[in-house]
């Protein structure tokens, strides 16, 4: 059995500096990114791959290249340098006079739509605590949660949240956006059946979204496939893409009023059970959550309906 790696041989010099070779793909401009000469950068990752017992860099004519166990190696010190960051800020808050430090994640609707007033009140309250605010996709957020990277998470329902501890927080109504032109919108009907939409051609968010999961598992059960023409990353681009009649969207309405008036847009309501959509509030499944992000997750939970 191979013995573990001696952390006395790895600083976060030569973390670092492995990364800035592997993100450049050259030693030279990897140590000139950390200020180190090119022999002890070159000793340094030498003697790093001897501490790891792996080869990590493919050395050639074109540059460097990560091996497999090199693109581990480079998650890794990557996740440890998030850490030591967090860690930088959090004691520096700590320093300058703020006694808590929260970590929250959150999808792009319970952003919108929700956590401003319940993060406006809680920090009228607890002035002393620094909330560090995330938007990102529920997949990732969930992610986040179980590698400790967030204290507290809000993600829509539909995610796979194992190892987490769940509770409700709120719902959000799904709505059909589509343009003004757009023969769904000329037919005039106010509320329609999903089955129906998949008629037309759709614009929806990146792969990891739960909202394209909750769409497509939809169309999956309609037996009619679901005809991406355009993926996007946000709610606000794929109005415009919605605006620019690219296809038709499933959003949530109270994310997207502002755009729906600024863009002309036609909403109509879903008939289907599943357009009334929780938000789940996450914390890691037996996690020792600080002071200040226990009082965070007791405001979630006074707020959520």
């Amino acid at each position: 059995m191979p013995s573990p790696i001696n952390p006395a041989r790895v600083d976060f010099v030569t973390l670092r500096l492995f990364c800035a070779v592997a993100q450049s793909g050259s030693i030279t401009k990897g140590a000139e990114a950390c200020h180190l000469a090119l022999s002890a950068a070159s000793r340094r990752l030498s003697d790093f791959e001897a501490a790891t017992g792996s080869k990590l860099l493919e050395r050639s004519a074109q540059g460097i290249a990560l091996t497999p166990a090199g693109h581990v190696a480079m998650q890794h010190a990557m996740r440890l340098f998030q850490g030591f960051e967090q860690f930088s800020n959090e004691i520096n808050d700590y320093s300058s006079g703020v006694r808590g430090h929260v970590r929250l994640w959150a999808n792009m609707s319970a952003l919108t739509e929700f956590l401003p007033t319940t993060l406006a009140t809680f920090l009228a309250q607890h002035p002393d605590i620094r909330v560090e605010v995330e938007e990102q996709l529920s997949g990732d957020i969930v992610r986040a949660l179980v590698d400790g990277l967030a204290d507290v998470g809000v993600f829509a329902e539909n995610t796979p949240a194992y190892g987490l501890d769940v509770a409700p927080f709120q719902t959000d109504e799904l709505v059909v956006l589509c343009a003004k032109q757009h023969p769904l919108a000329r037919s005039r009907v106010k509320q329609v059946d999903f089955k129906t939409c998949l008629a037309h051609e759709f614009v929806g968010l990146n792969r990891s979204s739960s909202l394209l999961e909750l769409t497509s598992r939809a169309a999956e059960q309609a037996g009619i496939p679901m005809r991406l023409r355009v993926q996007v990353r946000s709610f606000d681009a794929m109005c415009h893409m919605i605006a620019a009649n690219l296809g038709i969207g499933v959003v949530p309405l109270a994310a997207c009023k502002a755009q729906v008036a600024a863009l002309d847009l036609k909403v109509v309501r879903l008939k289907d059970a599943w357009a009334t959509r929780r938000l789940l509030m996450a914390t890691k499944m037996g996690a020792t959550l600080s002071p200040a992000a226990q009082l965070l997750v007791r405001q979630l939970l006074a707020s959520s309906t």
